[in-house]
């Protein structure tokens, strides 16, 4: 028979056929009809026609090639731009689909949280210097031609607040052909973190708690550790050298947190370790933003997101570890459509994509305490504080032999501690 044949015993071949997950509380993927010349691979994402709408759709597996006549079926209107999800992930989709007893398209459509970041950013306009040097130079001219004659591409804006000047003198250079047009990637969401960027001190349990997670990054399987200190005892400090020897080996990092504790105090300490803030994702993104982390974490240009429990379901390029903070919070618990609780998803989701996932708190969940002591988790104990921190002391009053003045509600000796602390320009805090 002719390759180039499209005859099959004087019938025409049935155009290929594949099974689409749509982000609907379906039991089951739909079949599709792929037009001609289309390229589509499981983990595609698509956009189908479902009722009288247009849905982005993720290509699933167990496609059902030639099984349905492709008339009764509409066909991918559009493949989108964007690198497939992987099988881990599809995996991972699939396993908290049968646990949780959810229908898998609503599953799904939480790994489709972006829809406007399945196509690549719009290139940004830039200015490259073409080696014409205008006739008259004036002192501002003199400070932008220094900055791009190394031939280094500039965006026009960028270009005049580098060099103190305003656009229209750029505009004005332009003009004489100093200037030609180029197009330039969009820029990164967060500058890349460097694992190199400061060395820690780390002391004691620190030390041998930081040593066993670095080992269980560079054995590269799966494996759970719980980290297991009071407050103050440099857990975080611990468990940013797992991140650091992760990024060591071209691999991004998730770390989950309660979304309470997003705040700038977690991104100033990384920040201050690693040189760069991680990317974040949470309810409070602009949906500008929120697309453009999705994207880049698809791409891999993002390394490190520090992200709220929906953050798990990011389709990461190469993920190689998983921190949970403050495993104990309930925050990681889900009760609207999809329940489920991110620690332990967080877990699967290490295991599916065997490598290390890390769950650190100072009053651990039941359930991860007892793993941990029937030898599931690996236990990680720090019984002292970081560095040269000493715990407060502590004291009980007892307000029947030390009750408080008439009309009051505070005991005389708590009064006296407030005033003494004021005295020393101090801070007190009553809740």
């Amino acid at each position: 028979m002719s390759s180039d044949s499209n005859d099959l015993f004087g019938e025409k071949l049935f155009p290929r056929t594949v099974s689409v997950m749509v982000p609907v509380p379906t039991p089951v993927p739909y079949s599709y009809s792929v037009p001609e010349g289309m390229a589509v691979e499981p983990g595609s994402i698509v956009q189908v026609p479902l009722g009288p709408r247009l849905v982005p759709g993720v290509v699933w597996d167990g496609g059902d090639d030639g099984k349905v006549d492709p008339k009764k079926l509409r066909p991918i209107e559009k493949v989108f731009d964007c690198p497939p999800l992987s099988k881990e992930m599809r995996d991972f989709l699939d396993w908290v689909s049968a646990y949780t007893v959810t229908p898998p398209g609503l599953v799904a459509r939480m790994a489709l949280r972006a829809p406007a970041a399945f196509d690549p950013e719009p290139m940004i306009e830039g200015l490259r210097f073409t080696g014409h040097r205008p006739e008259r130079l004036t002192s501002a001219r003199e400070r932008v031609l220094e900055l791009i004659e190394d031939g280094i591409p500039w965006t026009r804006s960028g270009l005049a607040h580098a060099s103190g000047t305003s656009t229209s003198v750029i505009d004005g250079l332009v003009k004489q052909g100093t200037f030609e047009t180029v197009f330039l990637p969009p820029p990164p969401v967060v500058a890349l973190p460097d694992p190199d960027y400061v060395a820690l001190r780390l002391e004691g349990p620190q030390t041998e708690s930081a040593a066993e997670l670095v080992e269980s990054v560079q054995k590269g399987e799966f494996s759970v550790s719980l980290i297991d200190g009071i407050t103050g005892s440099g857990k975080t400090e611990v468990y940013f050298e797992a991140i650091a020897e992760t990024l060591r080996r071209g691999k991004q990092v998730l770390i989950l947190l309660p979304e309470i504790a997003l705040t700038a105090s977690f991104l100033e300490r990384f920040h201050d370790r690693f040189g760069a803030k991680p990317a974040e994702w949470h309810s409070d993104l602009a949906p500008r933003t929120r697309e453009r982390v999705w994207r880049q974490v698809t791409t891999g240009d993002v390394r490190v997101v520090a992200g709220a429990r929906s953050a798990l379901f990011l389709p990461f390029e190469n993920l190689g570890l998983i921190i949970v903070d403050e495993e104990h919070d309930p925050a990681y618990k889900q009760e609207d459509r999809v329940f489920y609780n991110a620690r332990d998803m967080a877990v699967v989701r290490g295991r599916i994509g065997d490598f290390p996932a890390v769950l650190v708190s100072a009053t651990p969940s039941v359930e991860s305490r007892v793993n941990s002591e029937v030898g599931r988790y690996r236990k990680l104990h720090l019984p002292t504080r970081y560095g040269d921190a000493a715990l407060p002391d502590l004291h009980l009053i007892d307000m029947r032999r030390h009750p408080p003045a008439r009309g009051g509600f505070l005991s005389p000796i708590l009064l006296r501690g407030i005033q003494r602390t004021i005295e020393k320009e101090q801070q007190a805090l009553l809740f």
